[in-house]
C-alpha cells in the first residue's frame, strides 16, 4: 500500500503525464480517507465512527471490505433469534456489528457478540471493555484468514468461552467451545444437525436455519420463545 501511494504521488509531481480528470480522481481519493498509520485505541475510537469498516490491532487500523448479501442474512436471522431469547429470559444482551470488543491488544467487531448478564459491567457507550461471552463471525472470502487465524487465536487467549464460525457459501458452521486455558476445542461441525450453546442456557440452533433461513417466528416457537 506505502509504495502504491508513492507511486500515486509521483505521478501527481509530473503533471504533464496526466490529464486534468485524472488528477483530480487521485487527488479526491488521496484526501477523501486520510488515516493515521499508528494510533492509541482511545485515538482509534475518536477516528472511526459507525460507517467505518475497520479494526485495532497492536496500534495499527486493519479496514476490511463491506458484508454480502449471505452475510447479512445469515447475521440478521441470529441476531433476531438469540436477541429474543435472550431477552426473554433476561440472560443479558446480544450485540451486533459494527460495535467494538476491546480486547488486550486488539480492538475487534464481531458480527455478533452475545454478553451474560453477570458481564454486562463491561460495556462502555463506544465499546465493550473485555472479552464477550459468545462470539460469532461470518466468514466471507476476504474475512477468512483473520477469522480462522489471527482472531481465532485472540479470542481463545481473551478467554472468550464459545465461538462460532459460520461460512454461508459453503454452508458450513464450526462450534468452539474453550478446553483448557487459550485453546479452543472444535464441539460440532458441519451443514446441519441440532448445537446447543454451552454459554447461553437452553439455547439450541438448527444448522440447517443458517442455509434455508426459516421464518423467523416459526424459529422462536420451535425455541419455545413464542
Amino acid at each position: 500500500m506505502a509504495g502504491r501511494r508513492e507511486e500515486i504521488l509521483e505521478l501527481l509531481r509530473e503533471p504533464e503525464t496526466l490529464d486534468v480528470d485524472l488528477r483530480r480522481e487521485i487527488l479526491e481519493s488521496l484526501l477523501r480517507f486520510p488515516r493515521p498509520r499508528r494510533m492509541t485505541y482511545e485515538e482509534f475510537l475518536a477516528w472511526a465512527d459507525e460507517d467505518t469498516l475497520a479494526e485495532w490491532v497492536d496500534g495499527e487500523v486493519v479496514m476490511y471490505s463491506p458484508a454480502s448479501l449471505a452475510h447479512q442474512r445469515v447475521v440478521a436471522f441470529l441476531a433476531q433469534i438469540m436477541g429474543a431469547y435472550v431477552e426473554s429470559r433476561e440472560l443479558g444482551l446480544v450485540i451486533l456489528a459494527p460495535f467494538q470488543m476491546k480486547l488486550a491488544g486488539s480492538g475487534r467487531e464481531p458480527d455478533l457478540m452475545f454478553v451474560a448478564t453477570e458481564h454486562l459491567d463491561r460495556l462502555r457507550e463506544t465499546h465493550l471493555d473485555g472479552p464477550a461471552d459468545l462470539v460469532v463471525e461470518v466468514l466471507s472470502p476476504e474475512s477468512m484468514g483473520r477469522d480462522r487465524g489471527e482472531k481465532f487465536y485472540e479470542y481463545a487467549q481473551a478467554g472468550i468461552p464459545e465461538y462460532w464460525l459460520i461460512d454461508p457459501e459453503g454452508e458450513q458452521a464450526e462450534f468452539y467451545v474453550l478446553g483448557r486455558p487459550g485453546r479452543y476445542r472444535l464441539e460440532m461441525a458441519g451443514a446441519e444437525g441440532i448445537y446447543r450453546s454451552s454459554v447461553i442456557p437452553g439455547f439450541w440452533l438448527n444448522v440447517e436455519w443458517l442455509w434455508k433461513t426459516p421464518r423467523v417466528l416459526d424459529a422462536l416457537r420451535e425455541l419455545g420463545v413464542v
